[in-house]
Parts: structure tokens; C-alpha cells; sequence
């Protein structure tokens, strides 16, 4: 598999090598809005494609700061497969995915199955499917769909509700949550 970690002692990896010494607790649902929202803290998203073979595993925040190069990581990793379109993917979604990935306490990353779409592949998945919106958040690189195998649709759907901070969509025929930093909002069973 392709990793998109650069090698090098970089600000980032420095750094990393700092909070993989940090020892934090994992947040409990009644806090999970907290948990978004505090300074201090270091957020991490781990995540792997089967469609391109690769993978991320990255701290995006450290300290009440953004770290650049690994957002950047992670625009690559959200693209749009399909075509190799980017969008700068919003960054309280990444919030909202780490946070619910903690809320889990699952030590597996999420397979990403969509992250940024391009128009031309939303236009071609609303053929396929009347379950793809039209003005669907996945166009604003605003929304993700996430599979853990160790973990239910249910349990993914309430740990990303309990972040209170988006949208939570339940697809269990096809064994996956969609979370976004849009309205407060749930559906599907």
C-alpha cells in the first residue's frame, strides 16, 4: 500500500514524536461536544482507501493549532478517486470523525469510501443511486463515509450524534455511516 507520510524530520513529525509520549483519556458520550472544542488537546485521524491502496495515519492538531502539511495530507487522501479532483476538505469534519473515532475507542483506522466528490462524480452516482443528493456535502469536501469493521453502523452513527456537530447518516445495507459539519441532523436505519 501507498503511504502518504513523508519521511524527514519535519515540524510535524517533531511534533508527533511529542504526543505519541502524551497519554490522554478517551472522552465519554456525555463530553464528546467538549471534546471538539477544547484546546490543548492533540487530534489524530488514521484512515485507509481500497480503492487507491492507501493510507493515512496522521496528527492534524496539536495545541489549538492546525498543522498545514498534514491537512494538506489529507485533502490528498479525501480526493476524489475517481478523477484525482481535490478540495480542501473542511476541517471540522476531520474534527468530528477523530472525535467520534475516539468516542469508539477503536484502535483500527476507517476504511474511507467517500470523502471530496468532484460534480461529474456526484452527477454519475445520482444515476446510479436515488440515495446520493443533489447538492450533497461530499461537493464542499464537508463530508465523509466511514466503515469500521470492528464496529456497528449503530455504534459509528452514535458516537458521531453524540459530537453534536453535523449530520449523521445510517446506511446499514451498506455497512456505512456518513458524518458531516453540516446542520445538526440524523437519518437512515
Amino acid at each position: 500500500m501507498k503511504n502518504l507520510r513523508t519521511a524527514g524530520m519535519t515540524r510535524r513529525g517533531l511534533l508527533g514524536a511529542f504526543a505519541a509520549t502524551a497519554v490522554t483519556a478517551a472522552p465519554t458520550y456525555s463530553n464528546a461536544a467538549g471534546f471538539l472544542r477544547r484546546a490543548g488537546d492533540v487530534r489524530r485521524i488514521s484512515m485507509y482507501s481500497e480503492r487507491t491502496g492507501e493510507k493515512i495515519d496522521t496528527i492534524y492538531w496539536i495545541e489549538g493549532e492546525y498543522i498545514a502539511e498534514a491537512i494538506r495530507e489529507i485533502n490528498v487522501f479525501m480526493r476524489d478517486w475517481r478523477n484525482d479532483e481535490l478540495m480542501d476538505i473542511d476541517t471540522r469534519t476531520v474534527d468530528i470523525m477523530s472525535a467520534s473515532h475516539g468516542l469508539l475507542e477503536a484502535s483500527e483506522p476507517y476504511m474511507l469510501l467517500s470523502g471530496y466528490r468532484s460534480p461529474a462524480t456526484n452527477a454519475m452516482l445520482r444515476r446510479r443511486s436515488s440515495g446520493v443528493a443533489k447538492n450533497s456535502l461530499h461537493l464542499k469536501g464537508q463530508a465523509a463515509d466511514l466503515r469500521l469493521a470492528s464496529r456497528s453502523v449503530n455504534q459509528m452513527a452514535r458516537a458521531a450524534a453524540a459530537c453534536k456537530a453535523g449530520g449523521v447518516g445510517k446506511y446499514s445495507g451498506s455497512n456505512f455511516v456518513h458524518m458531516d459539519c453540516g446542520a445538526v441532523r440524523s437519518w437512515g436505519s
